[in-house]
């Protein structure tokens, strides 16, 4: 029942400057070696060539010119970006893929990525960014399980000089040196209108529930926000009645499907369902089903998942609200860089996390439904033709 995805603990790539040696590997997330990576092989090959390249030539040099010369033929290589991911989990579909897109594009810039998941664990997530400051990289980069836990750990990340990038999840009460995400009120608002549209004009006053994401994550409340800035204008005017309004724990696909089937079975009533991501609607339409209403039923997610575009061509989810990873995960290896190199920040927003005014860099959701998907998630790259449309 549990629309989840395979647990790939994280990559880790080092380059040992002294040794000038390359290694690349998957890890596990106390950080033990296991089976080699399948990152870009061309990307190492150029960075280890150029750096025996330099080698050799200084090498020459200091013979050809002898070791007392004061003129400075060849420059020592420029010191290796040193970024560390620390994510929550991988069992969502997206983290494994923003992740592999932010190790690739690092490697491309002659940086590292190195990737801990803590999978839904605070005491993990702390232990795994103590291992970053101990590492001395230059930047983290985090996706909280738990928007307030990882704050003393992160303050000092920063006072030991590292520069703080909450990903798509903002940390509560700390002072992140930027926020990377999708503007999620946006996200809210989409799956709402959309939702709203599809309901037939033949019900007068129609039921509709809204399942949100984790309450411990602040995405969940922004989320809500915009859902709620469509649908509580309605309900005052009595134009539809919410009749569910609850989060649902750890974005669970399961903890969704047990509630609203719970709701259904006491006789409770639907014509619309929105949800706060696509797992949770994967986990409704399962309740919906049971009671021959999947299909029937207008129901609405986010993050662009392959198995929500399923639905969408089956006629079982109307929309998802659509965040391109790989726009967030190469922005977040571009800002990373910036920070390494002494520079400020690009951003186009400020995002308020009760205890000050973050810097941050927002990008607008895309709504994708059956029409669209053409134009959109192919068009893109995030998916094939062939993986979308399948046959049973």
């Amino acid at each position: 029942m549990n629309e989840n995805f395979g647990e790939d603990k994280g990559v880790e790539t080092n380059i040992n400057n002294n040794g000038m040696d390359i290694v690349t590997s998957h890890l596990e997330s106390d950080g033990s070696e296991l089976e080699p990576s399948t990152a870009p092989k061309g990307s190492l090959i150029k960075i280890l060539t150029g750096v025996l390249l330099l080698a050799v030539l200084a090498a020459g040099a200091y013979f050809f010119l002898g070791k007392d010369t004061d003129t400075n033929v060849v420059e020592t290589p420029e010191k290796i970006v040193r970024i560390g991911l620390s994510l929550d989990t991988l069992k969502t579909q997206r983290w494994a893929v923003e992740r592999d897109i932010m190790t690739a594009k690092a490697l491309e810039q002659g940086a590292v990525v190195t990737t801990l998941v803590a999978e839904g664990d605070d005491a993990k997530q702390i232990s795994q960014i103590e291992n970053f400051i101990s590492q001395k990289v230059d930047v983290i980069i985090v996706v909280p399980h738990d928007t307030t836990a990882l704050n003393a750990v992160l303050s000092r990340a920063q006072a030991a000089g590292i520069k703080v990038i909450n990903y798509d999840r903002l940390t509560q009460g700390s002072a992140p040196d930027l926020y990377l995400s999708f503007d999620s009120v946006k996200v809210g608002e989409v799956g709402a209108r959309y939702v709203i549209d599809a309901i037939p004009d033949t019900i007068a006053v129609p039921d509709v529930a809204y399942l949100g994401g984790s309450s411990n994550d602040n995405n969940a409340h922004l989320v809500k926000s915009g859902v709620m800035s469509v649908l509580e204008p309605l309900v005052a005017s009595g134009t539809i009645n919410l009749v569910y309004n609850e989060f649902t724990t750890e974005w669970s696909p399961d903890v969704a499907y047990k509630n609203l089937k719970a709701f259904l079975d006491n006789d409770g009533h639907v014509d619309a369902v929105v949800t706060a991501s696509d797992a949770l609607a994967y986990g409704a339409i399962q309740a919906l089903a049971e009671h021959d209403l999947a299909g029937k039923v207008p129901v609405s997610g986010q993050d662009g998942e392959l198995q929500a575009m399923q639905r969408m061509l089956k006629g079982t989810q109307t929309v998802s609200a659509y965040k391109p990873g790989r726009l967030l995960a190469e922005k977040a290896v571009a800002e990373a860089l910036l920070f390494a190199s002494g520079q400020p920040a690009e951003v186009n927003a400020t995002t308020n996390n009760g205890f000050m005014d973050v810097p941050s860099y927002l990008i607008d959701p895309i709504a994708v439904t059956v029409a669209n998907i053409d134009s959109t998630v192919i068009a893109d790259g995030t998916y094939t033709r062939s993986q979308i449309y399948v046959t049973e």
